[in-house]
């Protein structure tokens, strides 16, 4: 097998096609036959695969917004959450943190604009901008990381790429959805109880229409979790710590301490004696959403 080669591959240069993954994998560009992540948590990223083996993938060619690995059936169906602690997902993250460039192959049965007819084509060097966990389109639970295209072996900036021109004029479309059902009263009541101050950072975010706070479930809503819309499971706390608890970025012990995904104490989760936390919702939280052994 070829060795680990974080960015360029000598002698192969974006726009290399090949007929076979075994094929790629011997020009060195992505290794692994079957994985769509090829790399570790330690050593970061070296290539990916985007070839719709992923229903909730977006690819927009200089950017592509990556679902991780895990949680599929034989089939290809999204049968269970994935986790940030799989070795390829936390590969990608590795990536993010180290800056380092992750290389990007295409095969036939992505985007069809997009992708090559037939086998697979190298199309150079993308970076990780970003992570974060959501939804996918199954209902589970799934890792996202956007990629910025930045050219053989460029560094992301604005100036490698001209921003979209947009469109004056978006048409409106009609969605539906399904999702469960909240009582305001509870939300409202739990964020009055801390006067909208954050329980983990502590801060209130002012506006001149009042101050901003949110209700976060800490064991999620609707499919597949079905966390109850009930105090236990609530806590108030602003959009920027609400968006790193969804994530799994930070999580809370049971004797409420706020812990950052490398495990480090960020403090304690300030708490009212009225406000009676439930700690199997917490347990939940960090097994489920944030991939912990208990």
């Amino acid at each position: 097998m070829a060795e680990f080669v974080i960015g360029e591959v000598p002698g192969v240069e974006p726009g290399s096609a090949w007929r076979t993954r075994a094929e790629v994998a011997a020009a060195g560009i992505h290794r692994p036959l079957q994985a769509g992540i090829c790399g570790g948590a330690e050593r970061g990223a070296e290539s990916i695969v985007i070839s719709g083996g992923y229903e909730d993938d977006v690819d927009l060619g200089s950017e592509i917004i990556f679902t991780g690995h895990g949680g599929q059936d034989a089939s290809k169906r999204q049968i269970a959450d994935q986790s940030f602690t799989d070795s390829g997902n936390a590969a990608l993250v590795s990536s993010q943190q180290l800056g380092q460039p992750v290389r990007v192959v295409r095969g036939a049965g992505g985007d069809e604009l997009l992708s090559p007819t037939e086998g697979y084509r190298y199309d150079g060097l993308y970076t990780v901008l970003d992570h974060w966990m959501e939804p996918g389109l199954s209902g589970f639970q799934v890792c996202r990381f956007r990629l910025f295209e930045v050219g053989t072996g460029g560094a992301c900036t604005f100036e490698d790429e001209a921003l979209p021109q947009g469109n004056h004029n978006p048409e409106f479309t009609t969605r539906s959805s399904t999702s469960p059902a909240r009582d305001g009263t509870v939300t409202r009541r739990i964020k009055s109880l801390y006067e909208h101050a954050c329980q983990m950072c502590d801060i209130t975010i002012e506006s001149p229409k009042g101050p901003i706070a949110e209700g976060a479930h800490v064991r999620p809503l609707g499919r597949p979790h079905n966390g109850p819309d009930v105090p236990a499971n609530l806590l108030c706390l602003c959009p920027n710590c609400h968006r790193k608890f969804d994530a799994g970025a930070v999580h809370i012990t049971d004797t409420f301490r706020v812990i950052d995904f490398e495990g480090l104490l960020v403090g304690p989760l300030h708490r009212d004696s009225r406000h009676k936390i439930a700690v199997e919702h917490l347990a939940y939280h960090r097994q489920v959403i944030c991939g912990l052994e208990e």
